[in-house]
């Protein structure tokens, strides 16, 4: 959706994957028995347990998001490019200064209108990809009805973050008409920071209930992970994520006393205590690697970058353009299309760069996790269901491309030479999957 490319643009702002290990025995396993254990051909064994039927259809579904990316790219650009030289951006100020007389006013009233019109633009392939195709892979569980009511709430909830960033963005234009570029990018990754603390607290509850699960089997091993890496929290909570979707998921988020450990109940309903366990471990490794912070000064480096490179070729457009365009300097909202449209095509450009830094947190977040849950089969059972709607083995320059996660297969051989390193303290009792 246009509204996510252009709060991209101004934020560059991003959750994942538990049951009893053994402890490590002091004295070394014997040399014959690691060497029956071979990662390589358990990964493969993991692999091969899934029906090629599944494989082709997640095949397809991640495959096609490939796609999807270029056409949302393409989308976006059109719109704002639209907006941007038929003038309806000018309109659009002209209207806003008719409104008020404030500044501030003036640049809310025009950033509303704006995501309004660029949401309703863009609306026939946000239905297409976040509805009707969803539905088609087996992934949504909503009808049209529920599903454009949510639309509808996170709509509202854009207007007024991207009404708020924008008058504080415009703001730093007017102030500082030469440095815009560097103050831009200090509020970009303070409104980032701010979004990222209200978010689960004030913006998730918006769209799905939270309670404190209550069965012991399942809240106890998760808190004693929480105690033993100092994660302040006294619940775990159960998330209705099921009216929405079939994906399993949970997180750990929050900061200055709301921190919150959450689980979606498909999670418990399709996952056994130990991929359970599992999952949760690498959810607070996230937490514990201080990934969000990470995160925050990896996309404020990157905007730093955008916001440089756009004072060079917004100026360059201008004195080009700006006359037909009837954009008369940064400050002037009418621009906001032509600076949205370069900081898209920047985020296109490097989403390779992206997907990488976000991955490589997610491979810490995996070594966390199975050094604090010791479940690798628990592991790679997860990551084969996720693999649902990840696409399990992709070659190595489409997962450096377009996966913001480890693939399926790299998850699976991690866990295996954890196992294998670890043995026989690993979880020897487990099935291991069958092998041609």
């Amino acid at each position: 959706m246009i509204r996510r490319f252009v709060l991209l643009s101004f934020l560059c702002a991003l959750s994942l994957s538990s049951v009893q290990g053994q402890p490590i025995q002091s004295t070394p396993p014997p040399t014959d028995q690691i060497q029956a254990f071979d990662p390589a051909a358990a990964t493969r064994a993991w692999l091969d347990t899934v029906p090629a039927e599944k494989r082709e259809k997640s095949d397809s579904y991640f495959e096609g998001g490939y796609w999807l990316i270029l056409w949302n790219f393409l989308l976006t650009a059109a719109i704002l490019i639209f907006l941007l030289t038929s003038r309806v951006s000018a309109g659009l100020r002209d209207f806003a200064e008719r409104v008020s007389q404030f500044k501030f006013l003036q640049i809310g009233v025009y950033a509303a209108v704006f995501i309004l019109i660029t949401s309703v633009l863009s609306f026939p392939l946000d239905v297409y990809q976040n509805f009707f195709r969803e539905r088609a892979y087996g992934l949504a569980t909503q009808t049209f009805g529920p599903w454009f009511v949510e639309q509808l709430i996170a709509l509202v909830v854009a207007v007024i973050a991207s009404t708020i960033s924008l008058i504080a963005l415009y703001w730093v234009f007017r102030r500082a008409p030469q440095s815009w570029w560097i103050w831009g990018t200090i509020v970009a990754v303070v409104l980032s920071f701010i979004g990222n603390f209200i978010a689960p607290v004030y913006v998730e509850p918006l769209f799905n209930t939270y309670k404190p699960i209550t069965d012991p089997k399942i809240r106890d091993p998760i808190l004693a992970m929480a105690r033993a890496n100092q994660i302040p929290v006294t619940q775990v909570f159960e998330v209705d994520a099921s009216r929405q979707t079939t994906r399993v998921s949970a997180n750990v988020a929050g900061m200055l006393g709301t921190t919150r450990i959450a689980l979606n109940d498909n999670l418990l309903k399709q996952c056994t205590l130990p991929e359970i366990r599992a999952v949760m471990a690498h959810e607070m490794g996230h937490y514990v690697l201080n990934h969000g912070a990470k995160l925050t000064m990896y996309f404020g480096i990157l905007a730093l970058f955008g916001f440089g490179i756009a004072r060079v070729v917004f100026d360059w457009s201008l004195r080009r353009w700006g006359d037909r365009w009837r954009v008369h300097g940064i400050a002037d909202p009418a621009g906001l299309p032509l600076l949205a449209l370069i900081f898209a095509v920047l985020a296109f450009v490097v989403t390779p760069l992206i997907n990488t830094t976000v991955r490589v947190t997610e491979r810490e977040a995996d070594a966390f996790g199975i050094n604090t849950s010791r479940e690798p089969d628990g592991m790679a059972s997860v990551a084969l269901k996720l693999g649902a709607y990840r696409k399990l083995d992709p070659g190595p320059l489409e997962e450096f491309i377009f996966y913001d996660h480890p693939s399926g297969r790299a998850r699976i051989r991690m866990a295996m030479d954890w196992k294998a390193a670890h043995l026989p303290a690993g979880n020897l009792d487990a099935p291991e999957p069958a092998t041609n």
